[in-house]
């Protein structure tokens, strides 16, 4: 893959993503406007992020990073990829199902391991009943998840974005018929969830027999690829394993403060938008591309690709941090102060969304890093360093718990991904010029930490002079577009007229390629 044809699939995937994450923020809108941060809205945020936490445990982190790099090998070297993936999809399948059906069974304890302050109230029992019937979505998603990285590794990116937004539909559709229909919200939501991982299965089955890959039944059995892909899957599955636990201790944290934990899914939602936008695509197109790149001895094209991924990383994310620190309460409460969702939702909100802005950069460069070592099909490195962030992120999070209450959770996040990548950045040292830093990126990184900076100032001006029109009801939401927009500007008028990046490069990812 080209550069530029690289930059596309970045750009293809990013737009896709990013139709995907407004439509989540959407969805986490009626959330905030129906729920509030009360005690429906607290149990199903918990709910819903137990199937969502073990997805990234199994599926989109250590078994995806594990055989998006095989498969893409094997239809390289002219393999059976097809049979390797159909041992791969029905051994997952037998797995999520009993796993599902335990999770069901113990469904207290994992919500006591969540959020054990939600203990003695009701919303732990709520918290159980909607996580009862949200469950069995990690099932569909893992099995999504798979057949996403065959199509990703034949550089077909659309499919696997635009089916994420399935889930954003279904709950917003659900929270719809729930208001109309007087049904119980928060088990309408449950519900929402499942459905849309069946509508996503079938959505990417379909895509993959478009393919020409036709994964028949046949009864899970070990086969040395299997054996080789638990390997090297092993060390990723603990790796995900301690991403979690940072979620998990973020979540206790949360717990222990009446309406945190609705406060800190809500900032995490706004700042996932960039992320998922930037990282995701990052991540879903450099994996497939690196290990192709590497199977046939391709130093400097893996050089080319790693540094144009990193470059089209920081391009977007530097200043989308800036912007999320510098008027992160004027977002949060267009965005969400209304209905049931009140100005100290909204403070508490905002200042939680500032924390982790500081840390978009190092989320995203995380995603630009981490390839290197899985697309060598060493997981190893990305467990050992994950398990020295998770222990800064507990020893944060609990010791500043005292001094800051709920925060420390977003304060302990942050610093713990800048760990994480300067770990990873280390141990990328060894791999040599495939690993390094160009002098293109050299040339451009700081052009673009300057723009952002100026756009940064600009919009901390904006935000003082337009205060009073930003807490107007019928005025802020185009006041806080008008303060975007002019950020933007500023940005990349800033960005193109000092070198940070060109036109031409600008159009050759967007033409459309004959």
């Amino acid at each position: 893959m080209k550069p530029v044809r690289l930059v596309k699939g970045f750009v293809t995937v990013g737009f896709w993503t990013l139709v995907s994450r407004v439509a989540g923020l959407v969805r986490d809108i009626f959330l905030a406007r129906y729920l509030g941060d009360g005690t429906v809205a607290q149990a199903f945020v918990v709910a819903q992020s137990l199937p969502n936490m073990f997805r990234r445990f199994f599926a989109e982190g250590a078994f995806n990073f594990a055989f998006v790099p095989m498969f893409a090998k094997k239809v390289e070297a002219g393999e059976d990829a097809q049979g390797f993936a159909g041992d791969a999809f029905w051994g997952m399948a037998a797995f999520l199902t009993l796993f599902s059906i335990l999770g069901i069974l113990f469904m207290p304890g994992l919500v006591f391991l969540m959020a054990s302050g939600f203990v003695g109230d009701e919303r732990f029992d709520v918290a159980v009943t909607l996580g009862r019937i949200a469950f069995a979505y990690i099932l569909f998603i893992s099995l999504t998840a798979l057949l996403s990285g065959m199509l990703n590794a034949a550089g077909k990116f659309v499919v696997t974005s635009v089916v994420t937004v399935l889930l954003s539909l279904s709950m917003i559709g659900g929270m719809i018929l729930a208001a109309r229909m007087g049904w119980d919200m928060g088990r309408t939501l449950a519900w929402s969830v499942t459905i849309s991982g069946v509508l996503q299965l079938l959505a990417t089955w379909a895509a993959v027999r478009h393919l020409g890959y036709r994964l028949p039944f046949r009864w899970p059995h070990l086969t040395p690829d299997l054996r080789r892909l638990a390997v090297i899957a092993a060390p990723a599955v603990l790796a995900g394993g301690v991403v979690q636990i940072n979620l998990i201790v973020g979540r206790q944290v949360a717990s222990m403060t009446d309406g945190a934990v609705v406060w800190l899914y809500n900032a995490d939602r706004i700042y996932q938008l960039p992320l998922g936008v930037v990282g995701i695509a990052i991540g879903i197109v450099l994996l497939p591309d690196l290990s192709r790149r590497l199977r046939a001895a391709d130093h400097e094209g893996s050089r080319a690709s790693f540094n144009r991924g990193t470059e089209f990383a920081l391009l977007l994310t530097l200043p989308a941090a800036v912007a999320l620190v510098v008027i992160a309460w004027p977002i949060i409460s267009v965005l969400f102060q209304r209905g049931e969702y009140g100005p100290e939702a909204t403070m508490n909100t905002a200042l939680a969304l500032a924390a982790y802005g500081a840390g978009l950069p190092a989320f995203v460069l995380h995603k630009v890093l981490q390839p290197l070592f899985y697309a060598r099909e060493d997981t190893r490195s990305p467990f050992r360093y994950a398990v020295v962030s998770m222990v800064v992120n507990a020893a944060l999070a609990v010791g500043l718990l005292p001094l800051i209450g709920w925060l420390a959770a977003a304060i302990a996040t942050t610093v713990a991904a800048w760990v994480m990548v300067w770990q990873l950045w280390r141990g990328s040292r060894a791999m040599g010029d495939a690993a390094r830093l160009d002098e293109r990126f050299r040339y451009r990184l700081p052009r673009i930490a300057l723009a952002s900076a100026l756009m940064g100032a600009v919009l901390w001006g904006l935000s003082l002079a337009l205060a009073e029109t930003l807490a107007t009801p019928g005025l802020r939401t185009p006041a806080l577009g008008a303060v975007v927009l002019a950020g933007m500007v500023v940005y990349f008028g800033t960005v193109l007229a000092i070198g940070g990046m060109s036109w031409v490069e600008l159009k050759g990812a967007f033409r459309r390629q004959r």
